[in-house]
């Protein structure tokens, strides 16, 4: 009995030992960071595209280029709030190195070594290409530094245990793109802004029981994680809009039918307005190749 108990004893050490080192955070390659230099003029195309100020400038703020936090986003999990993003060195992300910068972006690890909460979208991000990485990071130090000190998340447990979003993403972090094999340098374009950079697929694909996107499912609808009503789909048969009325909307946030643009959309239609037509193009583009129901399995 004796031998029975330390077998099991150590089968359970064993088994907690892989957990542990399967659950532990996945940093980016040297390699693919080093040699990098960024460009500011670049990285202010890519943070407009990627969404950077929508989440992270403060509440009721008009300053949209003040990254000090504090925005809520409630959830099944409980209420996330975004952090102080601002060069601010001590409450912000002044104090970080590049490569500290490219993991929390795409790996959702933070200085620490921690897991961060997929709140933050670094399964869109992780393909983000290793020179808008850089150029993003040069671009966000030109921003006004802000002292705000960071909101605490509101999770219960065990949601506030971090270690448990290693196996979150062991099950989730799919770090290939949705659509296979664009045919075209425009569909190329337009899978990067909307699966990448836009991370459309964060509030328009629904997710699983544990919060993961289904990406069989891409892009046809979620329920709003307020709780308030839907989010639509963006699929063929749910948005028969053609590719220009699909464009015109990213633009202006007035759809065929002269209704507006609401909720977090009218963030995200401040972002789209500001990039080139060709890059709103190129995401119409992307939208209407999709299959219908979004099943690209």
């Amino acid at each position: 009995m004796r031998r029975l108990l330390a077998g099991v004893a150590l089968a359970g050490v064993a088994l907690a030992g892989a957990g542990w080192v399967l659950t532990a955070p996945d940093p980016v390659p040297e390699e693919l960071l080093a040699g990098l230099s960024g460009d500011a003029a670049r990285g202010e195309a890519v943070f407009t595209a990627a969404g950077c100020a929508s989440c992270h400038h403060a509440p009721d703020s008009e300053d949209r280029l003040v990254l000090a936090g504090g925005q809520s986003f409630p959830s099944d999990f409980g209420t996330f709030r975004a952090p102080n993003i601002s060069p601010d060195p001590n409450h912000g992300i002044g104090g970080w190195s590049f490569a500290q910068f490219a993991n929390a972006v795409t790996r959702g690890i933070s200085p620490e070594g921690q897991h961060l909460y997929p709140a933050f979208p670094y399964t869109a991000y992780a393909q983000m290409a290793p020179q808008d990485l850089a150029d993003l990071w040069a671009y966000m130090a030109t921003l006004p530094a802000d002292a705000t000190p960071n909101q605490p998340h509101d999770l219960p447990f065990p949601f506030s245990l971090r270690r448990g979003v290693g196996v979150w993403k062991l099950l989730y972090a799919d770090r290939g793109f949705v659509l296979p094999d664009p045919s075209t340098p425009d569909l190329t374009r337009g899978r990067y802004l909307a699966e990448a950079l836009a991370h459309c697929g964060e509030c328009h694909s629904p997710r699983t029981a544990l919060g993961g996107l289904d990406r069989s499912a891409w892009l046809t609808g979620a329920p709003d994680p307020s709780g308030r009503g839907t989010i639509p789909g963006l699929t063929p048969d749910q948005l028969d809009w053609s590719a220009e009325d699909i464009a015109y909307y990213l633009e202006s946030g007035f759809t065929p039918d002269y209704d507006s643009a609401g909720g977090h959309m009218v963030e995200v239609i401040t972002n789209f307005a500001a990039l080139p037509a060709e890059d709103r193009a190129a995401v119409a583009a992307y939208l209407k190749a999709l299959p219908e129901g979004g099943r690209l399995d």
